[in-house]
């Protein structure tokens, strides 16, 4: 019997077990909670009520004859398969964590991957009651931020990346970003490998970048915002946030899984400006089907750091990952958890205006940040002629013209189609 007072959180979880589902369910709710794999002295009846999470449901999709981990715990006591596979929901109390998002994480993703009774496990999807998701720092700029620091109200948020990745000096960057201004970005960003190196220290980065951004605003009433990379330890991170403040920027970027949740949060906390943030090194906990953290939970814990912009990948692009689950992952970010905290998707990896059409149609929403590295920079006609060209294919999306026929009175955007093909 539970505490019909305590107020739970939910997370979903996929699993692999040779025993029978209730029994590894219920090892990862004790586990994950205030049980262990023994009842020990003081964990009294009333105490499992007040903070034991509790199995709500399970739903077995599978059985296989191979586990998908290796497991010595099995090995040790010879025990085989079948494997059965099931999705199950399991609620915690919200007073077990608190408004504590390193503890949040630990709970609903720390010694579940090293149970023993387990052969696969796999974080889904949080659902967390609207008053526990306002105790934690919410995005402080979001879609409507990010088009008000853009002044793009409305359609994608059209950017690119800084190519070559490394090894341009602040002066090299500098001139490559006055070209992209004049070709007609809403949005630049350092690449996640270029942070602060001796080639391109960060301060002479920001000044030079930031001269030629201000310039282009002057003359044009539109500031192109730029995220600058400033992935580094928390005490270095806020310098240079303050920096690129100083300086007039109104973005920086971090390394989200090499900086963490503290670092984020803390950034959020002490920085005025929009925070994208950078997903690299994600496929390590997602790509496995039966292990680690899918995106729609992993965007949740995020959210809650207080990120505006999150990667989701691309449609059709150079990774792994199938279109289905980017447009998922996109409309997670923009699903509301507590009143209007969307965070603003970014596309990127292969992105062109032939991979338009899907995006406008899979996400039905324009609340997106289309990033085009090689699409932009590589239009044989210049980098004006890369945007332009998608630009031309955001149209004919809206309009639900083929991009062929849309192209030919559209010369950037025919070019784009014969030259990527």
């Amino acid at each position: 019997m539970t505490d019909t007072n305590r107020r739970d959180f939910r997370a979903r979880y996929f699993i692999e077990t040779p025993f029978p589902l209730e029994q590894a369910a219920d090892v990862l709710a004790g586990e994950q909670s205030s049980g262990t794999f023994v009842r020990v002295a003081g964990e009294t009846d009333d105490l499992r009520r007040r903070s034991r999470a509790i199995v709500q449901s399970i739903e077995q999709v599978g059985t296989i004859g191979t586990p998908s981990l290796p497991n010595a715990f099995l090995q040790r006591r010879d025990i085989q398969g079948p494997y059965r596979q099931a999705i199950i929901t399991v609620s915690f109390p919200v007073d077990n964590v608190g408004a504590n998002l390193p503890t949040l994480a630990a709970t609903v993703g720390g010694n579940i991957y090293d149970l023993g009774e387990m052969t696969g496990v796999k974080l889904l999807s949080l659902d967390l009651p609207a008053e526990y998701v306002k105790l934690f720092d919410a995005p402080r700029h979001g879609v409507a931020g990010t088009r008000a620091l853009t002044g793009r109200a409305e359609g994608p948020i059209l950017g690119t990346i800084i190519k070559p990745n490394v090894g341009m000096t602040p002066e090299q960057t500098a001139r490559v970003v006055a070209s992209l201004c004049e070709a007609g970005v809403d949005f630049i960003k350092d690449d996640e490998c270029m942070a602060n190196p001796p080639h391109s220290p960060l301060a002479r980065r920001v000044e030079a970048v930031m001269r030629v951004i201000k310039d282009h605003a002057q003359r044009t009433g539109r500031k192109v915002m730029y995220a600058f990379n400033i992935s580094d330890d928390l005490d270095a991170m806020r310098g240079h946030a303050a920096r690129v403040e100083a300086a007039g920027g109104t973005c920086v970027m971090a390394s989200l899984n090499w900086c963490g949740f503290s670092a984020i949060q803390a950034l959020r906390r002490t920085s005025p400006l929009a925070i994208h943030g950078h997903r690299n090194g994600m496929a390590m906990m997602s790509r496995h089907p039966a292990l680690g953290i899918a995106f729609p939970a992993y965007q949740a814990l995020w959210r809650l750091a207080g990120v505006d912009q999150l990667h989701v990948n691309g449609l059709g692009g150079k990774f792994y990952e199938s279109d289905a689950s980017v447009i998922e992952s996109a409309r997670a970010c923009l699903s509301p958890m507590a009143g209007d905290d969307a965070v603003m998707p970014v596309f990127s990896s292969g992105q062109w205006a032939g991979t338009v059409p899907a995006t406008f149609q899979g996400l039905e929403s324009e609340d997106l940040i289309f990033l085009s590295g090689g699409g932009i920079l590589g239009h044989p006609d210049g980098a004006a002629a890369g945007v332009q060209s998608i630009r031309d294919a955001w149209d004919a999306a809206r309009a639900g013209v083929p991009l062929p026929d849309f192209a030919r009175d559209r010369p950037a955007l025919a070019h784009a189609l014969d030259f990527y093909g």
